[in-house]
């Protein structure tokens, strides 16, 4: 039984990301423009308190979403803790019919008020917030955790945005709600949720894994009215993944990593494309892709990382994977794939860059200058790659094949979510304060 502990998951192809329309969002959600963690921009190479912060703001409550760049607005979740509930109790969660508590599971005793907040990219004042949901929770949470750790997305016209159990929440852009649903109960073992929701075919689509698996679906929401459009089943457990949305042959697949398996969907019904057998570990890293590859990866209990060719229907024997790693991966960091090479990070920040297609070591044991936890995943901008750990170091190191520092940059406050990179500029969400990153008229 995995015990998580975390807080926050044959024929020529034509193969690209479809999952957001970037010229309305330059980082549009989780994972920015293609949902792969790769900028449209390059950001800058340096700043500290004293340098290129162009404007900081404090944010209420606790989340551990990430900002979206949307229209002139940056959007971020956040919770913010009420009253204690004496008599308030969380629901009983079990794997493989074993009743099972997570010693930091804590949170469902409080009231709370989940509330979406839209700052003004250019000075960083609040345009608009908005309470989608105020009262007891569901469920317990990570004692490190949040619950507002899903981070939003948006299309250009709505913004859409999920708390699990407590629904998902669609808002216009001046923060009038164009809808909300309850898509259900998840029991997430008591951690929380961690997947974000991703936009395919016009819809919204939620990945919703839970417990040991009996209960576990992926639904798809019309982001215009909010209606059902499809559910299904999963035989996977609780994963804290985000799904991964591409164009096949002219049809839209959503990706989704999992424990027991990884399954392909038809994103206009629903319709099961295919499935391997899956990570056998904790499922938290988004799935990657390169021409007609798809790369798999966790960090914890194992370190596992593979991949499989993108082709036929049904089942993908595991003998057909094209390779396997089990080195390099951390337990909560996304890696990322870019230019062909894959860039595992390690929870200490080290990195390791394999060749995507072939899993060939390219280097092992980039070390960082600076020493921390990640929990932010990789982002790249230009041919710059950025880690950011829990103190708020961050470290620009150079894509290829060596590691080579460019820069390090310090924050005055932790820093757990993603940063987003949009026009030149960086927005990175710490524990009280998002700010804005960018190159001073001055300097």
């Amino acid at each position: 039984m995995n015990r998580p502990i975390l807080f926050l998951l044959g024929a020529a192809l034509s193969l690209t990301s479809t999952v957001f329309a970037s010229d309305a969002a330059p980082w549009p959600g989780w994972r920015g423009p293609g949902g792969n963690g790769v900028a449209g921009s390059e950001a800058p190479l340096e700043w500290s308190p004293e340098k290129n912060i162009l404007w900081k703001t404090a944010t209420p409550g606790r989340g551990h979403s990430s900002p979206i760049v949307w229209d002139g607005l940056i959007v971020v979740t956040t919770a913010v803790q009420g009253k204690k509930l004496d008599e308030a109790t969380a629901p009983t969660h079990s794997f493989g019919g074993q009743e099972f508590k997570h010693p930091q599971a804590v949170g469902s005793d409080y009231e709370y008020d989940l509330k979406v907040l839209a700052y003004e990219a250019d000075s960083g004042k609040l345009a608009w917030e908005q309470t989608a949901y105020s009262g007891p929770v569901y469920d317990d949470i990570h004692s490190e955790s949040s619950y507002a750790s899903p981070t939003a997305v948006t299309d250009g016209e709505r913004v859409y945005t999920y708390f699990g159990s407590e629904g998902v929440y669609a808002y216009e852009h001046d923060g009038a709600m164009a809808w909300k649903t309850d898509i259900g109960d998840i029991r997430s073992v008591g951690l929380g949720i961690g997947s974000s929701p991703v936009l395919a075919a016009g819809k919204v689509i939620v990945q919703a894994d839970e417990d040991s698996g009996e209960l576990s679906f992926i639904v798809a929401l019309d982001a215009e009215t909010g209606e059902e459009a499809w559910r299904q089943a999963r035989p996977v457990q609780a994963s804290w993944t985000t799904p991964f949305v591409l164009e096949r042959d002219g049809k839209t697949q959503i990706l989704t990593s999992g424990n027991e398996f990884v399954i392909a969907y038809d994103a206009e019904n629903g319709a099961e494309v295919w499935r391997s057998e899956g990570l056998k570990a904790n499922a938290i890293h988004v799935p990657m892709t390169v021409d007609d590859v798809v790369v798999f990866s966790s960090g914890y209990p194992q370190k596992r990382t593979f991949a499989l060719r993108l082709e036929g229907e049904g089942e993908i024997a595991t003998e057909q994977r094209l390779w396997e790693y089990n080195k390099g991966a951390g337990y909560v960091p996304s890696p990322v794939l870019y230019d062909g090479k894959l860039y595992l990070v390690s929870d200490g920040g080290v990195v390791t860059c394999l060749d995507a297609k072939t899993g060939e070591v390219v280097y092992e044991g980039g070390r960082p200058p600076v020493r921390g936890k990640l929990t932010a995943s990789l982002v790249v901008a230009g041919d710059r790659i950025l880690t950011i750990n829990e103190n708020g170091d961050a470290v620009w190191f150079k894509a290829g094949a060596e590691y080579e520092v460019l820069a390090t940059n310090e924050l005055d406050e932790p820093v757990y979510a993603t940063p987003a990179v949009a026009g030149g500029r960086i927005y990175i969400r710490g524990n009280q304060h998002l700010y804005a990153i960018g190159e001073s008229a001055d300097d």
